[in-house]
């Protein structure tokens, strides 16, 4: 190994937070040894979210650079036309910037619609408000603190997703690589649950029974006083990389409001394709 590679990884470290951990001595903006880069990959598994503080300017570009990193981009998202890149989802407080009203509609993780939900979600800030941040939960954690009778419950339920071709997957499920429980789910987008799917007493849920899981789910993440949940407020250059099936996610009601009010929101975000449909097996 090169002395600027043995010194680029020597200035690699972790410090753990409430959900993830912080990386510092790395810049992305700049050149990132291999060594580095296979630690990060390693990294995100076990803190389920990694946190780069200070990163400067990170060009459309550079961003999708980073992601590839972690696989092929997939993209299901309105093109704006401010964006970066196409590969880059824009979203702001004001219409002419980015797209508004995104992340809003209840806790969820990316692409639950979709057969093979995104593996990993990137964030970068472009341009960080006042007040509106990200709020992350570890679904793991969310599963560990049930009481053994919801826990139970949840096991039996299958989500039906409310876009496209309304999927059915496992609530809760075996994460692919680190095999710890999660969720597939999406509070603002599901058409209906079903009990035991494709077992003789399958049974599906109406409307009001629906909207009670639907409730059920949001009071179970948000419970004593929010405790699991990390509201990250964005600092100009940060930059996040998030296991997409580890952890769940919301914006914070400010983050819709005016950049008169706030100042002026710009967040970029990338999304990894999937590999592994959710399944007990």
């Amino acid at each position: 190994m090169s002395t600027a590679r043995k010194m680029a990884k020597s200035l690699y470290s972790l410090h753990r937070r409430m959900i993830g951990a912080e990386v510092t001595g790395v810049k992305l903006a700049e050149q990132v040894s291999d060594e580095v880069i296979e630690q990060i990959k390693k990294d995100i598994h076990v803190h389920k979210l990694l946190l780069f503080r200070n990163q400067g300017v990170i060009s459309g570009e550079r961003h999708v650079e980073i992601s590839r990193w972690f696989g092929e981009l997939e993209s299901t998202f309105y093109k704006h036309p401010k964006s970066p890149h196409p590969d880059v989802f824009r979203v702001s407080n004001d219409e002419r910037q980015g797209c508004r009203n995104v992340g809003r509609t209840g806790w969820h993780i990316d692409g639950s619609f979709m057969q093979q939900p995104f593996k990993f979600s990137l964030y970068y800030i472009a341009s960080a408000p006042m007040s509106g941040g990200t709020a992350f939960v570890s679904l793991n954690d969310v599963i560990e603190s049930l009481s053994e009778e919801k826990r139970e419950s949840w096991e039996k339920l299958w989500m039906v997703s409310d876009r496209r071709s309304k999927l059915i997957h496992p609530l809760i499920y075996p994460h692919p690589v680190t095999k710890a429980p999660t969720l597939c789910f999406h509070l603002g987008m599901t058409e209906g649950f079903c009990w035991n799917y494709e077992r003789d007493n399958e049974k599906w849920t109406s409307w009001e029974e629906t909207q009670n899981i639907l409730e059920e789910i949001h009071e179970e993440i948000i419970k004593d006083n929010r405790h699991l949940i990390y509201v990250h407020e964005w600092q100009n250059g940060d930059f996040i990389v998030s296991d997409n099936l580890a952890v769940g996610h919301e914006a914070t009601p400010e983050t819709q409001f005016s950049a008169s009010e706030v100042g002026l929101r710009i967040l970029h975000r990338t999304t990894i394709k999937g590999e592994n449909t959710p399944s007990k097996a």
